[in-house]
């Protein structure tokens, strides 16, 4: 069996607009060590992260304290958004039709595409490891949506404020044998 522990990032300091570089706020820093107290004894021995700082910042400390390096992927990183305030919660139109986007940035069908086809690639790499991979809550949510028939638009809002939120997914080979909620912190 192989182990993938998606981390969505902790709380982003959205006073920062540079997305790929926005630190993680104070409260963000704080809560990182859960993803250690959830994770420590679950022999992680291999890391991927999207290259967006909030992400790496948020495994971090847990990669640190096992001698873990952080691969980075560029295909995991943040849905591009497009105009401002054009976001999923406000455009549930964007789940119902995944090829929906206005002007410029990504839909969701292919932010699903580019993080699957990452998620295969590491599956086939490094088959019956435990992996952690860190993440975006979109990004997990594709990954979600495309793994489990039952998942959808109304789990992803429910996850919207879990900051952050840790998702166990097993796989025998590339089949999924279970999707397991460990826990996050927020609303």
């Amino acid at each position: 069996m192989t182990r993938v522990f998606f981390v969505r990032h902790a709380e982003p300091d959205k006073t920062i607009k540079d997305d790929r570089n926005r630190p993680l706020t104070e409260r963000g820093i704080a809560s990182t060590p859960f993803v250690t107290r959830i994770l420590s004894d679950k022999g992680i021995d291999v890391a991927f992260s999207s290259p967006y700082k909030r992400s790496m910042d948020t495994i971090k400390a847990f990669t640190d304290s096992l001698g873990i390096q952080i691969k980075t992927d560029e295909r995991f990183r943040e849905r591009e958004g497009g105009t401002p305030g054009q976001g999923l919660r406000k455009n549930p139109e964007r789940w119902k039709s995944l090829s929906w986007k206005k002007e410029w940035g990504e839909c969701i069908a292919e932010v699903r595409k580019r993080n699957i086809e990452a998620l295969m690639d590491v599956l086939d790499k490094y088959e019956g490891h435990n992996i952690i991979i860190g993440t975006h809550g979109t990004a997990l949510s594709t990954i979600l949506d495309y793994l489990s028939p039952e998942y959808g638009y109304d789990d992803f809002i429910r996850m919207m404020d879990w900051m952050p939120n840790i998702v166990e997914i097993v796989f025998d080979r590339k089949e999924v044998v279970a999707i397991n909620e460990l826990g996050h912190l927020g609303q």
